[in-house]
């Protein structure tokens, strides 16, 4: 794999905006989980297809992609919401901390200028080996779980959502 693939999903005009509205019905709930608390926004939020149907569609559409990827079955997929207001921005990491075989994000609503990921290519020289990728909705950006990468100021006046995806064996087909 090179260092990232995008993939432009089959369900973009069926699914981002139930999936949206889904989204602003529910996030706010006091039973929905929340963690990585920055700077008064909560960067991953989990909303499941119990809360959001038309989730599953892109579920499913993304393990399928992560497996022809990884030339892979049976793969399971965590997933998290990423809610970016005006002026947000998500701080450098990687999501290598468990079994993770593959890391993805896909974009549900990208308004111009609300941000761009940005991957590393070398952990050793960041300046050198920065990527920035536009983020587009509807579009998928895969890469491999220790990959650096962050995500830039949203600069516009509406918010950004995206999910991100992490993707290992399923257990029980080990």
């Amino acid at each position: 794999m090179t260092i990232y693939q995008k993939i432009t999903s089959r369900n973009t005009p069926v699914i981002n905006s139930p999936i949206e509205n889904g989204f602003l019905e529910q996030h706010n709930r006091p039973d929905v989980r929340k963690t990585h608390l920055f700077e008064g926004r909560y960067e991953n939020i989990y909303l499941n297809e119990q809360h959001i149907p038309a989730l599953k569609p892109l579920l499913d559409e993304a393990i399928e992609l992560a497996e022809v990827i990884l030339d892979r079955k049976n793969l399971r997929a965590g997933y998290w919401f990423n809610y970016m207001p005006p002026g947000a921005m998500t701080t450098l990491h990687t999501h290598d901390d468990d079994d993770e075989l593959l890391s993805c994000v896909y974009y549900v609503k990208v308004p111009e200028n609300s941000g761009n990921l940005i991957i590393y290519n070398d952990a050793d020289n960041l300046i050198q080996n920065k990527i920035e990728i536009e983020s587009r909705t509807g579009d998928f950006i895969f890469f491999k779980p220790d990959i650096r990468h962050e995500v830039t100021k949203n600069n516009s006046s509406e918010f950004r959502l995206s999910l991100a995806f992490n993707f290992g064996l399923n257990k029980q087909t080990d």
